[in-house]
This record gives C-alpha cells, sequence and structure tokens, in this order.
C-alpha cells in the first residue's frame, strides 16, 4: 500500500513539474528589459524557499533533539540539512547564471550573494562534524548545536537585500509584488511544485537513513555477540 502511496506522489510531482514547466516557458510572459533570462527567477526563488524550509526544518529536529534525546530527530535533522545544501547549491548555480548576462559578471560580493554563500559553507560543514565525530549521541548533539546555530544565517540572507545597499532585485515587498499576475501565478506553481518535491526527498531521506540506522545498530549487536 505504501508503494501504491508513493508511486501516486511520484506521478503528482512529475505532473506538476509538467505544469510547472509550461507556465514559466510558456505562460508567464517575457520580462521587457531581462528577457528570456529573467525565467531562471521562478526556479531560483523557489529553491532558495525550499532550502530555508529545510534548514528550518534541521534547526526544529535540532532544538526537539537536544529536548527529547530521541534519535529519530537526529536523523530528520540529517536528511533537511541533505536536501536543504543541495537546493542551495541550486539557488548558487541559478544566480550565477543570471547574474553574467544581467550583471555581466559571474559573481559579486553582494550581501545577498555572500551570505548565501556563507550559508552553504555552514551547513557543508555540517557533515564535516558529522564525519569526525563516532560517538552516535554525541554527533547528533553536536549537529543539533550547529544546526541550531547556523539557521541564524537563514534570516540574514533572506533580509540582506533589505538591510543593506544591494543590486540584487527585490521583488516581493511589504504588501505588494513588483510583478504581472501571470507571473504571480508561475511563481505560486513553481513555489507548490517545489514545495511537493521537498517532502516527497524528506519522506524517501529519513526513511532510508533510519533503515540504515537499524541495519548499523544490528551489525553492532551481532559484533558483540561475537565477541
Amino acid at each position: 500500500m505504501l508503494i501504491k502511496k508513493d508511486q501516486m506522489v511520484l506521478i503528482v510531482a512529475a505532473l506538476l513539474f509538467g505544469v510547472a514547466i509550461y507556465t514559466v516557458f510558456v505562460y508567464a510572459p517575457t520580462e521587457l528589459v531581462m528577457g528570456p533570462i529573467q525565467k531562471i527567477f521562478y526556479f531560483h526563488l523557489s529553491s532558495a524557499l525550499v532550502a530555508f524550509l529545510s534548514f528550518f526544518t534541521a534547526f526544529v529536529s535540532g532544538i526537539l533533539y537536544l529536548i527529547r534525546k530521541d534519535l529519530k530527530w537526529d536523523v530528520i535533522g540529517v536528511a533537511s540539512v541533505e536536501i536543504g545544501l543541495v537546493f542551495t547549491t541550486l539557488v548558487l548555480i541559478t544566480g550565477v547564471l543570471w547574474g553574467r548576462p544581467v550583471w555581466n559578471t559571474w559573481w559579486t560580493w553582494d550581501p545577498r550573494l555572500t551570505t548565501s554563500l556563507i550559508l552553504w559553507f555552514i551547513y557543508a560543514s555540517y557533515f564535516i562534524l558529522r564525519s569526525s565525530v563516532e560517538r552516535q549521541d554525541t554527533r547528533a548533539v553536536f549537529c543539533a548545536v550547529l544546526a541550531i546555530v547556523g539557521f541564524v544565517d537563514v534570516p540574514i540572507v533572506f533580509l540582506s537585500a533589505r538591510l543593506w545597499r544591494t543590486i540584487h532585485p527585490v521583488v516581493i515587498r511589504a504588501g505588494s509584488i513588483d510583478m504581472a499576475p501571470e507571473m504571480v501565478t508561475t511563481l505560486l506553481v513553481s513555489l507548490g511544485t517545489f514545495t511537493l518535491l521537498w517532502a516527497l526527498l524528506l519522506y524517501q531521506r529519513t526513511r532510508t537513513l533510519t533503515l540504515a540506522c537499524r541495519v548499523q545498530n544490528f551489525e553492532r549487536q551481532l559484533d558483540g555477540e561475537v565477541l
């Protein structure tokens, strides 16, 4: 029954991606100044918000682990950071692809770009820390603390274009969106599609990591019996 449900979610996700691609490249009008390159924006912003959602999940999981000492929260935290790091990488790549024709440079140390790169390094170090600590409970505590502390950079990234002078465009403002109605619809479709993909990835990755932990614990028990 679970396999059928998983297949159904995959089919829905695939269909939504087809709809999202259609709305981005056909339904949404071409921006007058930037031209077709502006369409990267829909994937860029959706990846960014999903990355933030991933790191927020890791933040909450870290707090819950420190309170309850239940390793399931450590597993959810690991899966969330993995997914968040992948989508942060996509944010940086799509940003670079957009910036080259618009800003005439591949990279500029703009506050939004710089804080986003710092965010990537923070959560990349999460896995370095994880691989350097052998004890499972100690590793989970250290990683939970890093996930909590690292999340501080997420609101900084979000607010950087508003707090400092920046050349990064700010499309969504308080009470208004500087986009045509068709563009707003396209953005919402893209956000919904990426959010569903995020939920599917988190579910599958959490389940895989949980099974891996059970296998490792079983192997330790067998080693103990052999000894």
